[in-house]
């Protein structure tokens, strides 16, 4: 008896040291892919920095944008890595509550994102990778390091994959440069969008305010997954607030919320605080 409590103690010691071990598959298979995408030079820039030309075929409220948040004379980026700490972040109307911390990136010449969600649950790691690469959408959670909780693939992932992609094009301006995206005026503070990429198609509107700061996107092209697995297409919102000045005096929200907007009400499920944003640039 006391060599099996023994064994179970050790085990359990094992397990805990294992849980507060920073590495773990799912973030080398992150770090990985990142490696190799950066590796690959997605977007050969040539050092070029933005000009007020490049722009001035897009709609008005853009092109303020692009001018009042500082993007004019600065470089081309290749891609774009955004952080977020102590994110709150709900699974599901009825679902727990977990507080997160989610890091971004996402390339250009391509349309492609990769997201890695790092939490846990009642001190066990929970971990997501997020991603949109190819034009194959997905997500993958993970628990314990080892447990897969789910692997979500297929037509309603990739299409929501590139309408996230979509969604956060304004924070690195050389996406707006591509052919794989356009844009249509509605309004002085409205402007649509659509990205085509691989067979595959996503628009939505982003709205913007007096100052023009873009405060939000909205679109129909984005799927969540009910409760039985089967996925649905709500209208999907992200709201940006708070604008800030950063060091390389680029002119960006912090603060960014995501929300499912149900006929019954808004579901905000990601309530989060910006706590780096920085770009990479062709060599």
């Amino acid at each position: 008896m006391f060599i099996v409590i023994g064994v179970l103690l050790v085990l359990i010691g094992m397990l805990l040291i294992w849980f507060h071990i920073s590495d773990s598959p799912i973030k080398r298979d992150f770090q990985n892919d990142i490696d190799a995408l950066m590796s690959e030079n997605r977007l050969q820039t040539n050092n070029e920095v933005f000009a007020e030309k490049d722009f001035s075929r897009l709609p008005i409220a853009i092109q303020k944008y692009i001018q009042g948040c500082g993007y004019i004379g600065t470089p081309k980026m290749s891609y774009l890595k955004i952080k977020y700490n102590n994110v709150d972040f709900s699974q599901g109307k009825n679902g727990p509550t977990l507080t997160i911390d989610y890091t971004l990136y996402n390339f250009i010449n391509e349309p492609c994102r990769m997201a890695l969600i790092d939490s846990s649950m009642f001190g066990i790691p929970f971990e997501g990778y997020d991603y949109y690469q190819n034009g194959t959408g997905g997500m993958k959670g993970v628990i314990a390091k080892a447990i897969t909780l789910f692997d979500q693939t297929g037509a309603d992932m990739d299409k929501s994959g590139l309408a996230t992609f979509l969604a956060e094009s304004l924070f690195a301006p050389t996406i707006l440069l591509q052919d794989y995206i356009t844009f249509e005026e509605i309004s002085n503070y409205e402007v649509r969008a659509t990205i085509s990429y691989k067979g595959q198609t996503a628009s939505g509107i982003f709205t913007f305010n007096e100052q023009y700061e873009m405060i939000s996107f909205t679109t129909n092209d984005r799927a969540v997954t009910e409760t039985d697995g089967s996925m649905k297409y709500v209208p999907w919102s992200a709201l940006c607030s708070e604008y800030q000045i950063v060091a390389n005096d680029i002119k960006y929200p912090s603060k960014l919320q995501a929300v499912w907007n149900y006929p019954d009400g808004d579901f905000v499920y990601f309530d989060g605080v910006i706590s780096e944003v920085s770009y990479g640039y062709a060599q």
